[in-house]
């Protein structure tokens, strides 16, 4: 399969991730001390099935995460969708 680069305006600023909020789910992952296994069996417990290896997936941008995924995460990882998506949200206000 020919890879097709991705041309969305903010493509460049992701660095080619598929998602925006990756990092700072690691990075809330780490801050709480869960393992991949333990937040892939907390969103098992919400009703969200992802696995370890999509979760690592997700982390460094090879996979996109679904709206209510990403409440799940947040839900899971005590935080919110907004918080898990910052970064994105700062870049939005760039010229």
């Amino acid at each position: 399969m020919k890879n097709i680069p991705n041309k969305r305006k903010y493509c460049k600023e992701l660095e080619n991730r598929l998602n925006t909020v990756g990092t700072n789910i690691y990075l809330k992952r780490k801050e709480l001390n869960y393992s991949r296994q333990k937040l892939s069996d907390q969103l098992m417990l919400k009703g969200i099935d992802i696995s370890t290896q999509s979760i690592y997936d997700i982390e460094i941008g090879k996979r996109t995460v679904l709206d209510f995924e990403l409440c799940a995460f947040a839900k899971v990882l005590k935080t919110s969708a907004d918080e898990l998506l910052k970064d994105f949200n700062a870049s939005l206000d760039k010229p």
